[in-house]
Parts: structure tokens; sequence; C-alpha cells
């Protein structure tokens, strides 16, 4: 059977932004086996084709370094069928080119991200940006498949088929971010959480890691019917409490992804960053980012370089008004 090796080494939310991909092309080649080489424990891959599966990697472990990348490529021969392998770099970066050149170097067929890093520098710089939308990471996964002979129509729909019927309108929360320049400040976002929890057929749960949720663990002691999800959950197990959800509240993150493929709306807080990059959610609605026209925004793709100003005020000018309205109107409570 001809096997594809799909490298996508990096954090959680760019996995997940791959799944709708990996999910019709795997459907759409049921004659190929297809072998995802991600890091431990960001194997999200439920109810999955069975032509897919997930090879872990350890980059902070046995598989760090140059060391750890010829153990790598030891762990990894079994798998390598002579004439029939295929190599899609999605990552692009050092790690996966001294893979993509292993392979190449063998005679293999590799195709790699074509990330445009130039024009996402004309999008973030300080002076005469550019702000055009440039493709969605979807579309530049699509494209190395397509580099490899799949054309593959998206057929992923989400993880589950339909969403649970309840009495109560229930809503995540999401409030933390990796960088500052993507997290809504926590007093801001705890009136939000007061605002909703108003409405009498509203529970709210807030999502994060046990590290993040006790920074706002009082939240649950004032404000009535708000609840933590625990922190230490399987993937495998949040997925079911996210498909439950009737919206999301989301920074620029993980979150916004994951709830994606199960098809929960999401409205999500934009500061530093910007949908124009590509990142923005799996088959969201546009209309549900909540961003700041500003003259300095986006300032970065990642979120992670300091504010030209200061104060974030791309952050600190979205009211938490205005966030509560946009929920309220999009749920009509």
């Amino acid at each position: 059977m001809p096997t594809t090796f799909i490298i996508r080494l990096s954090s959680l939310g760019d996995v997940a932004i791959a799944v709708p991909v990996l999910y019709s092309v795997a459907e759409s080649y049921p004659n190929h086996f297809f072998l995802l080489i991600t890091q431990s424990g960001q194997s999200m891959l439920v109810n999955k084709p069975f032509n897919l599966s997930v090879f872990p990697v350890d980059t902070k472990g046995e598989h760090k370094g140059i060391k750890g990348i010829l153990r790598l490529l030891l762990d990894l021969s079994p798998f390598v069928r002579k004439h029939e392998l295929k190599v899609a770099d999605l990552h692009g970066v050092i790690r996966s080119f001294f893979l993509d050149f292993h392979f190449w170097f063998r005679g293999y067929w590799v195709a790699i991200i074509d990330k445009d890093r130039r024009g996402k520098q004309r999008l973030v710089r300080k002076k005469n940006k550019i702000r055009l939308p440039l493709k969605t990471s979807l579309e530049r996964y699509r494209e190395v498949f397509e580099k490899l002979g799949y054309y593959p129509l998206i057929t992923f729909t989400g993880f589950f088929p339909e969403k649970p019927v309840k009495e109560h309108i229930l809503i995540g929360i999401a409030p933390f971010s990796k960088h500052k320049g993507k997290m809504y400040p926590l007093e801001l976002m705890e009136k939000v959480v007061s605002l909703l929890s108003e409405s009498p057929n509203v529970q709210i749960t807030l999502w994060g890691s046990k590290e993040e949720c006790s920074r706002i663990e009082s939240w649950t002691k004032k404000y009535r019917n708000v609840a933590f999800i625990p922190g230490q959950m399987s993937l495998y197990d949040e997925f079911p409490l996210m498909n439950q959800l009737d919206l999301m509240l989301s920074m620029d993150s993980a979150n916004m992804h994951l709830a994606s493929l199960v098809n929960t709306p999401v409205i999500s807080i934009w500061g530093a960053t910007h949908p124009y990059a590509g990142f923005y959610g799996f088959n969201q609605d546009p209309s549900n980012a909540i961003q700041i026209d500003m003259p300095c925004r986006p300032c970065s793709i990642f979120g992670n370089k300091p504010c030209y100003r200061g104060d974030y005020a791309c952050l600190t000018q979205i009211t938490p008004e205005m966030i509560t309205e946009k929920i309220k109107a999009y749920l009509m409570i």
C-alpha cells in the first residue's frame, strides 16, 4: 500500500487546522496509508479514517536535536516502503527540512509547504503595511498534497454528526492564550462572564489548563452558573463536551480551532494578530471575529511581539459590552 508521511510537529492549533485536509485526503484515497508525524500528546484524531494513523514524536526527549532526528528516522524505517513513499511537509522548519532532505536524497517524492513568509512580513510590518487576506493555512496544506498528486475535495464536516439537545444555552469561554498580544485582559473578561451570567438560561464553562484556571477560580464562586472544565482531561474527553456548546468565546488560540472540529460556532477576539494571516477557524463565520481597526494592526503573526504602543489598545479598547452584545445577538438571548 502506498504510504505518505505527513509532517506537522508544532502547536496543537496548527495540527487542528490540518485535520479537515487530512481526513478528506485519507477518505478520498482509501488504498493509500497516511501517517501523521506530530508531537506526542497531540493526537486528536477522533473517528478518524481507517487509513490515517499517528506517529508521536517527543521533540523534548528522545527525538530532540540532531541525534533525536536520527532516532526518529530509525523509528520511522518500518513504515518506509520502497518506491511507494511520499512526504508531505506541512511544517516547513529546520527540523522538518532535515527529514525532507533525507527522504529526497533517497529518491522519494517530497512536497514542502509554502508559508509565504514575505507576504506575512508585509502584513505585519510597522510601515507601509499591505492589508490583504493571505491564503489560509488549510489552503496551503491542501496545496502540499496537490504537489504529491492528491486532489481531494474538503469533505470533512466535523468529528460528530450532530449536536445533543439541551435545556439550557451552554457557552464555553477560553480566556487564555500563550502570548500577551492575543489575550484579552482577564479583568475585562471577568466583566464578560458577569454580564453573561445575568441571563437565567445561560450556563458558562471556563476552558484552560489546570494552572491557567487557578488564576480565575474565584469566578465560579462569584457568578451563577459558571463552572470549570477540568484542565487535565484528554482531548478525547474534551471534544464531546465541546460538541455540547452552543457557542465558544475564544482568543486567536487552539480552542478556536478545536471547537471548529466539532462544529461549535466561535466568537473570537483578535488583538495583535489578524484573520488575514490565514489562521481563522475552519468553517467559522468571518463576521464573528471581534477586532478593532487600528493603523498598527496586525503587528504580529503569532502575537509574540511586544506592542508598538506599549498599551495593547487593540485588546483593551474592545469593551466587555461589545463582546456580550455580539454573543447575545448571535444566540438571540
